[in-house]
């Protein structure tokens, strides 16, 4: 007797094979920025490298920690690790409002980025945090290059955190000084420790920091919607800038639209990836202080929280 059911069972077996095979990530390699502090860099290994494991070809890129989210947009780099709100929220919210790229998931973190100084300079500026505080103390952060003003140690000028527009806006003694690189800051501050020398500078969390000099955060107008854009709001009703910075960012994943469809597998995981602020400060403590290299602080960490990746896998 015919048997009709065959027919039938091998379509279905058909459809599974191409439903497999159009799952399958592309063989091109998947395109990984990095920028110019050691969380971000080594986060991005270990992303990298659990990628790698799943038989993935990864390429890490050093990129322009704004001009990155354009570079996704296009497809030319394929995903970024740590959106921070503060720091590059306009320059993602522009990118994502042209089309290409979009936020895949966010980390168990919670950020802020602004001026801060260590537990020492309160004792020669006791009215800290507040900003006015710090303002009626300017002096004594003067130095050769800044005159009779106090001076702020700035993060990388690409960081944009327009500091300068603070300044003006709150009509501070201070000049803005912006230092080359994240270890340029902690170089100032470790010299600063020695003499007890007051500093204030920029800082940021989750970081390796909080675990090594103990500090606060200066505490300037509350940040509301559109202090940042819109005279009209803040305290000072002709500026911009007139606020901190968001004390509860957001930590976000970025990735380029087209991910999903080429590399399948590897955006499923991705859109897992969320680490909390002590696990993100882990990783830059490993470069910062231990001085590892960022591929093999990487290894280091996933093997000591094989916990908290697995479960991306699953």
């Amino acid at each position: 007797m015919k048997n009709n059911k065959l027919p039938f069972v091998s379509a279905i077996a058909l459809a599974v094979l191409a439903t497999q095979a159009a799952a399958e990530d592309s063989s091109d390699p998947i395109v990984i920025p990095t920028h110019n502090w050691s969380s971000q860099i080594v986060m991005s290994h270990v992303v990298g490298q659990i990628l790698e494991s799943l038989g993935n070809s990864v390429e890490y890129v050093s990129t322009d920690s704004q001009a990155v989210y354009e570079a996704i947009r296009l497809g030319d780099a394929t995903l970024e690790v740590e959106v921070w709100e503060g720091a590059f929220g306009a320059s993602f919210d522009a990118a994502a409002a042209k089309g290409g790229i979009h936020a895949v998931g966010a980390h168990d973190a919670v950020t802020r980025e602004d001026w801060w100084y260590p537990t020492w300079t309160k004792e020669a500026c006791p009215g800290l945090p507040d900003w006015k505080a710090l303002n009626d103390c300017a002096a004594i952060f003067a130095t050769p290059e800044t005159g009779e003003k106090g001076r702020f140690l700035g993060g990388p000028v690409d960081w944009l955190k327009h500091d300068a527009e603070k300044v003006d806006a709150l009509d501070m003694n201070f000049v803005v000084v912006n230092a080359g690189s994240a270890a340029a800051l902690w170089a100032e501050l470790a010299a600063a420790e020695k003499e007890k020398k007051p500093i204030v500078l920029f800082n940021w969390t989750p970081n390796f920091v909080e675990a090594v000099w103990k500090g606060e955060f200066v505490e300037f107008p509350e940040w509301v919607e559109g202090c940042n854009t819109d005279p009209k709001v803040g305290p000072v009703p002709d500026k911009v800038y007139d606020c901190g910075n968001p004390a509860n960012g957001y930590l976000k994943i970025a990735a380029w639209d087209g991910m999903k469809e080429k590399w399948p597998r590897a955006y499923e995981v991705l859109g897992k990836v969320s680490i909390s602020n002590p696990l993100i400060s882990e990783m830059a403590k490993l470069v910062d202080v231990d001085g590892m290299e960022p591929e093999d602080a990487a290894t280091a960490w996933r093997e000591a929280h094989a916990d908290v990746w697995k479960p991306w896998l699953e």
